[in-house]
């Protein structure tokens, strides 16, 4: 276990991608937990998917703002704005900084390819040039399962070669672990990445499968599963992904000087992940199992009726799966909700969202 080197309350936190699915829990849980810590939280709010929804996770953080002992700030804008993101350090000084705001998409980053490149890379050097020129005590930035691309061997460790990406999402976010290598080393700025496996859960992304397919369902249209439903994912809900950035928050890579006098870079990666995947098929039947369990279909829904075997689509993989061995090394934590119940959970969320008179 490591021990804890970095103090959370009365702290600034910069969390960017704030009114992101893993971005919106985290500052919730931030909200929660700490004492007298200033969250501050930047997004652009872009119309990749139903900007109501993110509105819905502020107006949630607002709630939760209220009632906390911290205080919380809000900031629209883009974090490939330089003079923002220099700005913001210059004002605020955060102390620990967690990026998350990212394209996010393996699909629409084949036919939406600069996004990617203006918000993945421009944007994340944005950030480390100012941890660089605005010392900081940890940063802490999302990577992706992607990165393993085609690799054969599973489950996938984080000593694995990630050379092979099979689309720019995956390598831009390979691309952002060797920049944040490259300036742990230059600059001695304690970064921690971490690959997250396929996150799930209420308020989640309308363009991932279980939300895709829920939304076709509902619609009565036809839902695809790709590889004729020999996909495998490794399924990790929300909550065990938020608690596995905070303790990793409070534990930045320790700096150290090697025998050639300079600094030995203070870097790690992690998987954070269930490490448990499931046939997507049989993720499908949980899925609609849940969805007439919550009252969202009916009893009687034809399920059958509605699939379709579909092969491989561009840019995808057959299977993911992560060796979390690193994260319960060094922290005592391993994701543990079952499919089933972070589903359930879904399902209820979806249902007062979407189908309840407000």
């Amino acid at each position: 276990m490591l021990n804890q080197n970095v103090f959370l309350d009365n702290k600034t936190i910069f969390v960017t991608g704030a009114a992101g699915f893993v971005g919106a829990n985290l500052v919730n849980e931030l909200l929660k937990s700490l004492k007298g810590a200033h969250i501050i939280g930047i997004d652009n709010m872009n119309d990749y998917y139903d900007v109501s929804i993110k509105e819905y996770r502020l107006n949630e953080i607002e709630k939760l703002a209220e009632k906390s002992d911290c205080k919380w700030t809000f900031i629209k804008g883009n974090i490939a704005d330089k003079e923002l993101i220099d700005k913001i350090f210059a004002d605020y000084k955060p102390a620990v900084v967690v990026n998350l705001a990212a394209q996010a998409g393996v699909r629409y980053s084949i036919t939406n390819p600069g996004v990617y490149i203006e918000s993945n890379l421009v944007g994340f050097y944005n950030i480390l040039e100012a941890c660089r020129n605005n010392p900081v005590e940890h940063l802490v930035y999302a990577s992706s399962s992607s990165v393993y691309g085609s690799n054969k061997k599973i489950p996938y460790s984080t000593d694995d070669k990630v050379d092979n990406p099979v689309s720019l999402y995956a390598a831009t976010k390979k691309s952002n672990e060797l920049m944040a290598h490259s300036y742990s080393k230059l600059y001695n700025i304690p970064s921690t990445g971490l690959r997250f496996f396929t996150v799930y859960g209420p308020a989640g992304r309308p363009d991932m499968a279980y939300f895709g397919f829920t939304n076709k369902l509902l619609k009565g249209d036809t839902i695809e599963i790709f590889n004729f439903g020999n996909c495998k994912r490794d399924f990790t809900y929300v909550d065990d992904i938020v608690e596995g950035v905070r303790r990793i928050m409070q534990c930045a890579p320790e700096k150290a000087t090697g025998e050639d006098g300079l600094p030995v870079p203070p870097y790690r990666v992690y998987n954070i992940g269930n490490s448990s995947p499931e046939n997507l098929l049989d993720f499908v039947d949980i899925l609609q199992q849940e969805l007439i369990s919550a009252g969202v279909l009916p009893e009687d829904y034809d399920f059958e009726a509605h699939k379709k075997l579909v092969p491989m689509q561009a840019g995808d993989v057959p299977v993911t799966y992560a060796d979390t061995s690193a994260l319960e090394r060094d922290f005592g934590f391993k994701p543990s909700t079952s499919l089933r119940e972070g589903l359930r959970r879904f399902a209820k969320w979806y249902k007062e969202f979407y189908l309840t008179e407000k």
